[in-house]
Order: structure tokens, then sequence, then C-alpha cells
């Protein structure tokens, strides 16, 4: 059974860092788009960022380009999003996503509907 477990979250105050971890299990998801999703109170959810499971190719969403990074640990399971110089619009939760089927690569941009995998999410609290 597919699962994902994210970790990490909590509060900083802006301008500051977060690490945010998702153990994936059950599946392979070397042909997959592994993603993250934030969503903040009375908001859509929203992509963040995704990369292809396989190696190669990460995509932001503008707000987050070149203060985030995502990026996948293979030996561990593991994704990862690194989340530097962060702002209060920043805050949310974060909620690591898998497309299910097989992927030969990962468009520019993704939504919603392209996953069938979801973390429970983690909560990001900054403050200014």
């Amino acid at each position: 059974q597919a699962q994902l477990l994210e970790s990490g979250g909590g509060s900083v105050q802006a301008g500051g860092s977060l690490r945010l971890s998702c153990l994936i299990s059950g599946y392979t998801y070397r042909r997959a788009c592994m993603a993250w999703f934030r969503q903040a109170p009375g908001k859509e959810r929203e992509w963040v960022a995704h990369t292809y499971g396989g190696g190669c190719c990460t995509h932001y969403t503008d707000s987050v380009e070149g203060r985030f990074t995502i990026f996948l640990d293979s030996a561990k399971n593991l994704a990862y999003l690194q989340m530097t110089s962060l702002k209060p619009d920043d805050a949310g939760i974060y909620y690591c996503a898998s497309t299910t089927g097989d992927w030969g690569s990962c468009p520019p941009r993704l939504f919603v509907d392209d996953f069938g995998y979801w973390g429970q999410g983690t909560q990001v609290t900054v403050s200014s």
C-alpha cells in the first residue's frame, strides 16, 4: 500500500529555513512525479514544486523559485523540500504527493488532479 509520510514542519521567523521530508513506501516511484503542494487557510491547494522520481528536472512555482529546493534521496526513499528565506505567505500545510502509473517524464506544470498519492501534511508557520 502506497504511503507518503511528511515531517519537518514547524514555526520559524521570516527569513528562516526549514527542511521538509517525505518518507515514501509501498510503491516504486522511479517513474513518477514527486511533488510538494501547500494549502493556506481559506485557499485552494497550491502546487509548489515537483521532480521526476528517476532523477532529472525540477520545477517550481514562481513565488518559491530560488528559495526552495526539491530533491530526492533514493537510497532512503525520501523526498525533501528545502525552504530558505521563508516569508509569511509561505505558511500553510505542506503536502507530499506522487503521481500514479508510468510517467516517462514530468511536464513543467502539474495540478492536484494529476496526483493519486498524498501524505497527511505538515504545518509550516512563518511569523513576521
